[in-house]
């Protein structure tokens, strides 16, 4: 698509010179005689640039400068001036003009400067769609759940945002800790700077000290050259040290120090290194047990500790499961071009009786492979993995009064015939046999319990 670009000058020949110049070059060119007329342009159309002469009467081009930066600050301006008013356009420049052009000039000299304020309007573009990329995608909608344990979650979430509070995130392995501690970043003031994410159980711990704090040239064996650690790339922004339970006690002192001070040295150096980052840490551990036990710095615990946040494992929250499956299939049909638009209700069911202890990626996991089985626009039983059947329901099973044995003798009837039907790929003859019951019986059983059945073909 050709940037659009709108040269204003009070003598419009001039402009419409500029402009067809401008055109032959293959950018869309506009002239405009008026400097309000040209506001009222950029309010209605789309301009990519704007191209002024400094002076025109009623409203010239400082004054036209000034109302293009309050209503589209992110559209370049570049100023033409004569040769006595450059020292106005130096100005201009500090005041938001991305450069000025003396007359009489040269079309390649335009072109160039035309250029360099594209490319560089195009960056800053780019960076502004990423960012609001970024911010669609961990917005407090993508924290999908509406139990009553993950709204305690959004709820401190939301409250902590605009804090400079260091977080403690815990809970078990797939709980979503780490998109709950970008949703923090990205909905804070911090938004527009890093968000750097460090595992502090995937590195060595050889390399660890390095990697968060840097390096210089001749350190240890192997420093070939000064290297910036990841607290300071992420300086005005946030720091994410997943697994923190895991990092060495000699690494733990120079975290503590950072939390305290806002400082420390790189490893060789005796330069100290100021930072303003937020802290946001990790764990699925139970980091008081380890502090009391040793395990773990106390007074590193207490620093981390500042706001807890206790993320539910999702067999504590199973009304979210469906919603979250439902988000994942449309995610992953939607990336791998299949028209999936639900579950079934048995489906859902399964689903929602596992007990999923890898929590949300595993669900994921568990989409991603019945989208890539399924046929048709449903997803069923058959199309999930087997060891949703195969695995144990949860310990918390019903206290007497709480359920009836009807209710449990329909459920173990459903589960036994679905596993049976699943192992057989959906012949219900061989699913019979595995059953041990008559293919009539179990036709009888598949209606009054209204399983539907879909056969499957054997790689």
């Amino acid at each position: 698509m050709k940037h659009r670009i709108l040269v204003v000058d009070n003598e419009i020949r001039l402009a419409e010179v500029l402009a067809a110049s401008l055109t032959h070059a293959g950018y869309a060119a506009d002239a405009s005689g008026d400097a309000r007329a040209a506001l009222a342009l950029i309010e209605k159309e789309n301009v990519d640039l704007v191209i002024t002469d400094m002076r025109m009467p009623e409203m010239d081009g400082r004054a036209l400068l000034h109302a293009i930066k309050r209503t589209s600050p992110d559209i370049p301006v570049i100023m033409i001036t004569a040769y006595t008013s450059v020292r106005d356009a130096v100005e201009l420049v500090k005041e938001g003009a991305f450069d000025y052009v003396s007359k009489p000039f040269e079309t390649d000299e335009i072109l160039q400067t035309i250029a360099r304020a594209l490319r560089l309007s195009d960056v800053v573009q780019d960076n502004k769609r990423l960012r609001d990329e970024l911010g669609r995608r961990y917005d407090f909608q993508n924290l999908i759940g509406t139990s009553a344990t993950f709204r305690r979650v959004i709820e401190l979430v939301t409250k902590v945002c605009d804090s400079r509070a260091t977080v403690l995130l815990t809970g078990e392995s797939g709980t979503g800790k780490e998109l709950v501690a970008r949703a923090i970043h990205f909905n804070s003031a911090r938004r527009d700077k890093q968000f750097v994410a460090v595992n502090c159980a995937a590195i060595p711990e050889g390399l660890l000290e390095s990697e968060l704090f840097g390096h210089t040239k001749g350190a240890f064996t192997g420093a070939i050259s000064n290297r910036t650690g990841r607290f300071k790339l992420a300086d005005g922004g946030t720091i994410f040290l997943d697994e923190i339970g895991d990092m060495p006690a000699s690494i733990q002192a120079k975290i503590l120090r950072v939390l305290q001070e806002r400082s420390f040295e790189p490893l060789g150096s005796t330069r100290t290194e100021q930072v303003d980052v937020r802290v946001i840490a990790a764990t699925h551990k139970d980091l008081r047990s380890s502090a009391a036990n040793g395990g773990f710095r106390e007074d590193l615990y207490y620093r981390l500790n500042v706001f807890p946040i206790q993320l539910p494992p999702l067999r504590e929250r199973r009304e979210d499961i469906a919603p979250l499956a439902m988000h994942f299939l449309h995610k992953l049909a939607n990336e791998t071009g299949k028209r999936l638009v639900n579950f079934t209700p048995q489906a859902i069911q399964t689903m929602t009786e596992y007990a999923w202890p890898g929590n949300i990626r595993e669900l994921m996991n568990c989409v991603e492979r019945a989208v890539i089985v399924a046929r048709g626009t449903t997803v069923d039983v058959s199309d999930l993995p087997a060891y949703l059947f195969d695995s144990p329901k949860p310990a918390s099973e019903p206290k007497l009064g709480q359920s009836d044995l009807d209710s449990d003798l329909v459920a173990f009837e459903r589960e036994r015939i679905v596993r049976a039907l699943d192992e057989a790929n959906g012949v219900q003859i061989r699913a019979a046999e595995l059953l041990g019951i008559s293919e009539r019986s179990l036709w009888y059983r598949l209606k009054k319990l209204k399983i539907d059945v879909v056969k499957r073909v054997s790689a």
